[in-house]
């Protein structure tokens, strides 16, 4: 009986002593570079539109001394809207739709939406959007939000 519990130990101590230098190789390795999260950041507004119609198209025009941004985010005022899609326009020239397809009620927001390359000069937004409740009286408004 001796013998058994003699062996397990051993074996113990050889799984530890093989698995010792992966463990210490691990702490030497750097945590790759993530920004932080939105919410820790400074976030400006950087233009509103409304929905006039019961659909509306409508483009957020951002000032070019604005700044630059990682993210981005909507916040519905008002009356719900439904949103078909969203495309940001860069400053230099690039566009890319934004995955912001769905109903946010008033007082809710999209999530933060990081833009892709880093650090962007946003020149504006385009929205394709409809209200949500037609019958709801009140003019469904719509915030951009940008964060460093």
């Amino acid at each position: 009986m001796s013998l058994c519990r003699f062996t397990t130990t051993s074996k113990l101590f050889l799984a530890a002593a093989m698995l010792l230098p992966f463990a210490a190789q691990a702490q030497y390795y750097p945590r790759p570079y993530a920004p932080a999260v939105p919410e820790q950041r400074p976030s400006f507004i950087l233009g509103t539109a409304h929905v006039d119609g019961p659909t509306d198209h409508d483009d957020i025009r951002v000032d070019r001394y604005a700044g630059r941004f990682h993210f981005v985010l909507l916040k519905v005022r008002y009356a719900p809207i439904q949103f078909d899609h969203v495309l940001i326009h860069y400053g230099d020239g690039d566009s890319e739709p934004l995955p912001v397809n769905q109903y946010i009620g008033p007082g809710g927001t999209s999530r933060w939406i990081a833009l892709p390359g880093g650090e962007r000069h946003i020149r504006s937004l385009e929205l394709w959007y409809a209200r949500a409740d037609q019958r709801d009286r009140n003019r469904p408004e719509v915030e951009l939000y940008g964060a460093q």
